[in-house]
């Protein structure tokens, strides 16, 4: 067991909406990714997924409403929920989510990720 460094595990790579897997507990994927831009509308049927900002901001964008995250907000997406994160000028997320979750739901798209791996 060692400390994880955040800022060294987002240099380890430059792609974004591409999450990479950094621990595990509990059945739960800790893990980290960078965005940019808008991303692709999806839901979770059975998972709630928490979205921790570490750099830059987020909107979360629902179908009801738009909710603004900045460094150091956390977010939970509840399962079955529609939803759409859009980053205008790049964020670093830090995500929580049961280890069965699909990156993209039941959505496939040019940016669904099926193997995501782990650093």
């Amino acid at each position: 067991m060692n400390a994880i460094s955040l800022r060294d595990k987002l240099g380890e790579f430059d792609e974004t909406w591409s999450p990479r897997i950094i621990a595990e507990l509990n059945g739960q994927h800790v893990k980290l990714a960078k965005l940019e831009g808008e991303f692709v509308w999806h839901a979770h049927a059975d998972e709630d997924e928490l979205f921790y900002v570490v750099e830059g901001e987020l909107i979360m964008k629902l179908r009801d409403r738009e909710v603004p995250l900045k460094a150091g907000d956390v977010f939970v997406v509840p399962r079955g929920v529609e939803h759409c994160p859009f980053a205008p000028t790049g964020a670093s997320v830090m995500l929580f989510e049961p280890a069965s979750t699909k990156h993209t739901g039941e959505v496939e798209h040019e940016r669904t990720v099926h193997d995501q791996p782990r650093i």
